[in-house]
Order: structure tokens, then sequence, then C-alpha cells
């Protein structure tokens, strides 16, 4: 297995070369950036070229970007209107399309793998307009993407139209053979379980989010901190991974304190994980 890092840790702060710096000396050389305005600012072509200088001055190739949930600066939708690719009215998910779009366009300056995507917002009901209005929005976006060489990935959430047997009725609904998966432990430990999550996303992951929680609040833990079970976890990433040589395991981390000491700890998890993984 690999290990990754999404810039997801510090979305309370501008993403700099500092950061950046940091992930890099930990050992990470798979990176996602998450783009909430106040963190990655993508409508700012000068940030993003600080960013895309960063990157090929360091030879290290982007892995992913996640797609931004809010209009609000720290990507909270508290603060600012939902993006949503699968909004009903029309106006609404015509604005929440071209906010996605201005951040895939940042792979013409900084070539990233993969764009991780929401499939609606959290606490979302199910209904089958709403598949209909995201596979109309993702049929596009997928479309703007690929001319750019990014593929999208759709990530479980906690909400009923990303549960993973829904996703899978998406995808086939939708015959979208190029969107693949985002497997997030974090999200489905909240429900139904992170085995049989990943029992039925398996054959479509692409990539990963990799949390803990307490099995009641999205709390972005470092992995053992709370109630998964990473013994039979790791056992299923190194399956995957015997059938994927390249299988990422990307931490996807709130913020825990000072920088240093997360790079420890997450020192250590990952040689947990290896251990727990052989």
């Amino acid at each position: 297995m690999e290990y990754g890092l999404s810039t997801h840790l510090f979305r309370g702060q501008r993403l700099s070369s500092h950061i950046l710096d940091q992930i890099l000396a930990a050992g990470f050389r798979h990176i996602e950036l998450f783009a909430a305005r106040g963190h990655l600012d993508y409508h700012d072509s000068n940030h993003v070229r600080d960013v895309a200088e960063w990157f090929s001055d360091h030879a290290v190739a982007l892995h992913s970007v996640h797609a931004p949930l809010s209009t609000d600066p720290d990507g909270k939708r508290a603060g600012g209107l939902a993006i949503s690719v699968a909004h009903l009215e029309r106006r609404l998910r015509i604005d929440s399309m071209d906010e996605i779009k201005r951040a895939i366009e940042i792979a013409e300056r900084l070539p990233f793998r993969y764009l991780i995507l929401h499939l609606g917002v959290a606490g979302e009901e199910y209904d089958l307009r709403k598949f209909d209005a995201a596979f109309t929005s993702i049929e596009h976006l997928r479309i703007f993407a690929k001319e750019r060489g990014v593929t999208i990935l759709l990530e479980n959430t906690p909400n009923q139209l990303s549960t993973p047997e829904r996703l899978i009725e998406f995808l086939d609904y939708t015959r979208l053979e190029d969107v693949q998966i985002c497997f997030d432990t974090g999200h489905a430990h909240l429900s139904p379980g992170v085995q049989p999550a990943f029992e039925t996303l398996k054959d479509r992951i692409a990539s990963t989010h990799v949390h803990d929680n307490h099995s009641e609040n999205d709390e972005h833990l470092l992995p053992f901190d709370g109630g998964i079970d990473w013994t039979l976890t790791c056992r299923d990433f190194r399956a995957a991974s015997g059938r994927d040589s390249g299988f990422l395991v990307l931490f996807e981390l709130a913020g825990q304190g000072d920088g240093p000491s997360v790079f420890s700890r997450l020192h250590d998890v990952r040689e947990r994980m290896k251990l727990l993984g052989e």
C-alpha cells in the first residue's frame, strides 16, 4: 500500500509552500488539495500559480482535488450556499457546476488525476429526481474534466443518495463507466460499517479518504483514535492492494493541533497499518 495526505488537515489556513513542505518532509508524496477558497483559492490565479510552482519545483504530481462543498471560504455549509450536483432547482445546479468547473480548471496549470465529488449534501434524502439531476450535472462535468486529464470519483457520504448501494445503483443506472469511487472509511463507519461498505464498492474504488470516528459524528480522527476495526480494514486494503499495486491510503484528517506532533503520530499510524496489512 501507498500513503497520502489531504490538505484538509490545514483547511483553516491558506495553502502555502510552508504547509506543503511539512507534508513532503513527513514522507507524503501523494497529496490531495481541499478546494475551499479560504484554503486553496481556485479563483485566484496567483495563488494557483504559486501552488503549481511548488509541485513543479519538487517534482511531485498532484494526486487529487476535493471539489468545493460550499461558497463559504472554509468550505462549510453554515456560512455559504451549498454546492451540489443534485440540486433540483436548475439555477442552483448550474451555479454549483460552474463553481466545480472553476476548481477543475486549475488542472490547466496544476495537473491532477482525480476530482473527488459528493453526490448531494450531508443528510440529503433519496429522490430519483435527484439522481437524474446529478446525472445531468456529472455527464457535463466529466467531459469538462476529461478534457483536462481529470477523472471524477464519487465519495460515499452520510446521506441517502450516497450510500454504497445507492452509489453502485447510480453508476449502473447512468452507465458512467469512467466515473469511479473514493472510499471514505469515516463515512462508512457512520453507516453501514466499513467492511460491508468496502465489499459493496471495492471493484470501483480508485482512491480513499482514511480517518476514524466513534460512529456518531464525522470527526476525521487519526486511525486508532475512534471505533473502526483497523485490523479488518487493513486486511481489506491489503487484498485490494494485491489487485492494484498503486492502492492509496490517503489520510483526510481534521486539524489535530501543531503540525510536528500530528506528523509524528501519523508516522506511528502508518507503521501500525503496515504491520496489520502484512
